[in-house]
């Protein structure tokens, strides 16, 4: 019992200390929602592809709910990003107004705001096929697309006008947060070599961002292409999933996880951890193993 308890606790103490900082620090949990949200979104998007290539059609009840949820996810990633990039503005320009402006309650009610954003954009479509067309969404077999789903006009032209405003309000406030961090990396350190790493960090994200910002193009740009090239129209579709939705997301933790000095370094240290403690659980099989014998 000894033995047990001790290990126990050896196994608790690197867990603890990982999940401890995704629950203290904003940015953190910014970012773990961030990566959940995506596994959200993937699991979903990646069920609507294959049921749409394997069956064909499906029921409009159910495409409507996982398009429902595909939709909320898609929006809330951009969004989260921007809070992360006022976050890390706040951070680098305001370092000694960071743990005043940057608190956990106001991290999760921003949080929240994401969500009610994304549901705003989606809920009136349920509503308006609900009005409209409410034997076909219960009873017709349709292609699962959200631009046959939600076929109004009213619907096409709300999506639409959101996408633009999303767009441009996310685009704005990444453009300037990151240029506004740059020159203030710029001014703050002379050394040529810190200025570089700075500037490249600042392109990956700009890349990467740029990535996100498809969401919003998507439907005009698919609808473009599948007019130029009717007859690539599956491709264009293929093609422009990997480059809107699946790209994007597995660079995310990439960029955002991987190479933050605190989290690598965090994960680091668990990694040694974990080494020392199966090294210890060995030892302990050992030990009751050799105990039982006797």
């Amino acid at each position: 019992m000894v033995i047990i308890s001790s290990l126990r606790r050896k196994l608790k103490v690197p867990f603890y200390s990982l999940f401890q900082i995704f629950y203290l620090n904003p940015r953190y949990i910014l970012f773990i929602h961030l990566v959940i949200n995506d596994m959200i979104q993937l699991t979903t998007t990646i069920s609507l592809f294959v049921f749409s290539y394997v069956f064909q059609k499906i029921n409009a009840s159910l495409c409507c709910f996982i398009v429902t949820f595909a939709v909320f996810t898609t929006l809330n990633t951009p969004l989260n990003l921007a809070l992360m990039a006022v976050e890390c503005y706040i951070a680098v320009c305001f370092p000694l107004r960071h743990a005043e402006l940057c608190t956990i309650k106001r991290t999760y009610f921003l949080i929240g705001c994401i969500w009610s954003l994304s549901v705003v954009s989606i809920l009136p479509d349920i509503f308006l096929i609900l009005a409209t067309e409410p034997l076909r969404l219960f009873y017709a077999t349709i292609f699962c697309d959200r631009d046959i789903l939600f076929q109004h006009p009213i619907s096409i032209q709300k999506r639409d006008a959101s996408y633009i405003i999303f767009l441009s309000l996310v685009w704005l406030t990444l453009f300037l947060t990151y240029l506004r961090i740059f020159f203030a990396a710029q001014a703050a350190s002379s050394a040529e070599g810190k200025v570089k790493r700075v500037r490249n960090t600042v392109l990956l994200h700009g890349f990467q961002l740029f990535l996100c910002m498809l969401t919003y193009v998507a439907p005009m740009a698919k609808n473009a292409l599948s007019f130029l090239f009717p007859k690539y129209n599956v491709h264009i579709l293929f093609v422009w999933y990997i480059l809107a939705q699946i790209l994007p997301r597995f660079l995310n933790p990439i960029v955002y996880g991987l190479r933050d000095k605190t989290f690598k370094h965090l994960s680091l240290n668990v990694n040694k951890r974990l080494k020392l403690n199966f090294g210890v659980l060995q030892w302990s099989i050992l030990m009751v193993h050799r105990l039982l014998l006797m």
